[in-house]
């Protein structure tokens, strides 16, 4: 049974949609698998090494074979949920240029922060070219694998967020005149195109040089994985998808089998090999998770991911991502040096770093990111927009309700 068979359409793709609670507290557990992708195992650039939680070597190699595709995965949940959320918020007839204004404003304010962070604190030393490409969010357009890290390098994921939002005012054409009928057979399309990126990774470049273990070479990582083009599909994935809860056509499915599938798809991913488990095994779990979890704010449902606290914890996840190199790179060494510990002391360690990341993550909410939307997200000319109205159940029509 589809949304559209209980309730009323969420509208033309214009309206003003109502806020969706629950995909913003999913935002925090893609970002916690990143930081936990990092903190098990941190590495930086350059000449750094630092230490690990645990002093038993077993452990950290285990907590990194179970968490390396962590970082992988949440990314892509981000590129994928960001193409939904903005389709989902998109209105026909604004200025492209209002639209770039309100997206750079709210990522530039924390990224010059946090670079500025990163360079003063500890990254200098080893980041070439001044750490300009970063800070430019170019450098991961650049196959050399000595511009990819370097100064607050998390960040450079905004490479691909910047180019997706460059290019969508001309995506949301073609992909608002899908017809709906057609919506899923071109959401399909799409991860096949995804699939085929991966096959082009393996087959038309180069297979060396590599790391000693590494499955892929590095010129195959960085075309897969960093190079904002061949991410782009992610996003117009989640630009259909919302188009197809947009339309009432989601199918009912419960949160607890979603779950499950999201389990199953992450235990995937620590067997297939790259590049097919970089994003590929994880995108239709991720997108029917998304959609579901929408489909469900629009029923009236509450769910965990939309209680309050994980509603705070999501809005701040974005400062949480953009501080972790900042605690874990400099602060973590700063106050326990190259401490290391056992089994409780480790674990305590990881939990203390992510509690002092929440913090760090609220001051640069706080501090920065808030007042820089508020103040410059929109011309004064530009009256602003009337308050969207909470998640709820649609009255039915005498449409939806034959």
């Amino acid at each position: 049974m589809s949304v559209a068979a209980e309730t009323s359409h969420t509208g033309a793709l214009g309206e003003r949609r109502p806020d969706l609670p629950a995909l913003t507290g999913l935002r925090i557990i893609a970002a916690l698998l990143v930081f936990m992708s990092h903190v098990v195992y941190p590495m930086t650039s350059g000449n750094q090494n630092p230490a690990t939680p645990y002093s038993d070597d077993g452990i950290t190699q285990t907590l990194v074979w179970l968490f390396y595709p962590g970082g992988y995965i949440g990314v892509s949940f981000f590129f994928i949920l960001s193409g939904f959320v903005i389709t989902w918020s998109w209105r026909p007839g604004g200025r492209a240029t209002s639209f770039w204004r309100r997206r750079a404003v709210k990522i530039l304010p924390n990224h010059a922060v946090t670079w500025g962070l990163a360079m003063l604190l500890f990254a200098a030393s080893f980041t070439p070219l001044w750490g300009l490409p970063n800070l430019f969010l170019v450098n991961s357009f650049s196959p050399d694998p000595n511009l990819w890290g370097g100064a607050n390098m998390p960040a450079w994921s905004l490479s691909s967020e910047m180019l997706f939002y460059l290019l969508f005012p001309l995506l949301i054409i073609p992909i608002a005149k899908i017809k709906e009928s057609r919506l899923w057979l071109s959401a399909g399309l799409v991860v096949l195109a995804m699939a085929a990126v991966c096959v082009a990774t393996l087959t038309l470049l180069p297979d060396s040089p590599r790391y000693p273990g590494e499955a892929l070479a590095l010129t195959q990582f960085w075309f897969v994985y960093m190079f904002p083009p061949a991410r782009l599909f992610e996003f117009v994935l989640g630009m259909v998808l919302a188009r197809i809860v947009i339309s009432g056509r989601w199918p009912r499915i419960g949160i607890a089998p979603v779950i499950a599938l999201l389990v199953a798809a992450y235990a995937a991913t620590l067997w297939v090999p790259e590049p097919y488990s970089i994003s590929l095994v994880t995108a239709i779990p991720f997108g029917l998770a998304i959609g579901t979890y929408a489909a469900a704010n629009l029923r009236g449902r509450r769910t965990f991911m939309g209680s309050r606290v994980m509603v705070w914890l999501g809005t701040v996840s974005f400062a949480f991502y953009m501080t972790q190199a900042v605690v874990l790179y400099w602060l973590r060494g700063a106050v326990l040096g190259d401490a290391e510990y056992g089994p409780v002391g480790g674990t305590l360690l990881i939990l203390g770093l992510i509690a002092v990341n929440v913090v760090a993550a609220w001051l640069l909410y706080t501090l920065v990111e808030r007042p820089a939307m508020r103040h410059w997200s929109r011309s004064k000319k530009t009256p602003p927009p009337p308050p969207r109205e909470p998640a709820r159940a649609p009255v039915p029509t005498a449409s939806a309700a034959e």
